[in-house]
């Protein structure tokens, strides 16, 4: 019986101190986080998203043609299409071909033609040509994502959202923010543990910014960056492999 009871004790005493471990190490992470914010939003004070738009409806569009594609060559290819469609209802009642024809430059034309055709349908006829202000209702328009539609709660209705394209990943990676977590949505819901939300969409378009300036893909500057005392990817040559994220 004592053999027993002892056995127990150890146990919740284990469980214990791993709890303890782990609420120490999430403390930790947040600490970070908190510190490469403030640095972030320092350098890069006039964070926007990179993708030009004057509507929702049009963030919408330019976000599903993103999709493995450039900003750049989206924002080049947007304007022929909104000079030919230029509303909700007119890409509604536009041939596929028609979009696809214009789209074409940016990858993958003709599922993305149909998904734009698709969901400025529902636009239209379900929501009166305005985009919904619900993350459910976003994510049920066709072509639309859990990284889409952070997007325009965050860019167009002021919402906490976590953005986790793949700048986000790559440097909340080598920061060590989180330890080589690829997918998208777990990356998104393990910041939501460590960024305030009322940080969290700046902090993702300032990610992009430090992505593209500094912490490239191929050969990040980390002589030139201001986490590099943080980084953990800086401290440790290569650390699991994370240069390729």
């Amino acid at each position: 019986m004592r053999q027993g009871t002892e056995k127990k004790t150890e146990k919740k005493t284990e469980k214990k101190k791993a709890k303890r471990g782990a609420e120490a190490a999430l403390n930790a992470r947040r600490e970070l986080t908190k510190e490469v914010i403030e640095r972030l939003k320092a350098l890069y004070p006039d964070t926007k998203c990179t993708l030009n738009y004057r509507d929702a409806w049009q963030l919408l569009i330019s976000v599903r043609l993103a999709a493995q594609c450039t900003d750049l060559r989206v924002d080049q290819v947007t304007p022929r299409l909104y000079e030919r469609f230029p509303t909700v209802r007119a890409l509604a009642e536009a041939p596929v071909e028609a979009i696809e024809e214009i789209v074409r430059p940016c990858g993958l034309g003709n599922s993305k033609a149909r998904d734009i055709q698709k969901c400025m349908r529902i636009l239209h006829e379900a929501y009166a040509d305005e985009v919904p202000r619900d993350f459910k209702a976003l994510l049920a328009l066709p072509g639309v994502g859990r990284k889409s539609a952070n997007l325009i709660m965050g860019d167009i209705f002021g919402e906490p959202a976590i953005v986790t394209d793949t700048h986000c990943i790559r440097l909340v990676n080598r920061i060590g923010l989180v330890d080589q977590v690829k997918e998208p949505a777990k990356v998104e819901k393990l910041l939501w543990d460590l960024v305030p939300p009322e940080e969290s969409n700046q902090f993702c378009h300032r990610l992009v910014d430090h992505g593209r300036a500094v912490c490239t893909a191929r050969k990040p500057n980390c002589g030139a960056c201001v986490l590099n005392d943080l980084c953990r990817y800086a401290k440790e040559e290569r650390p699991f492999g994370l240069g390729e994220i």
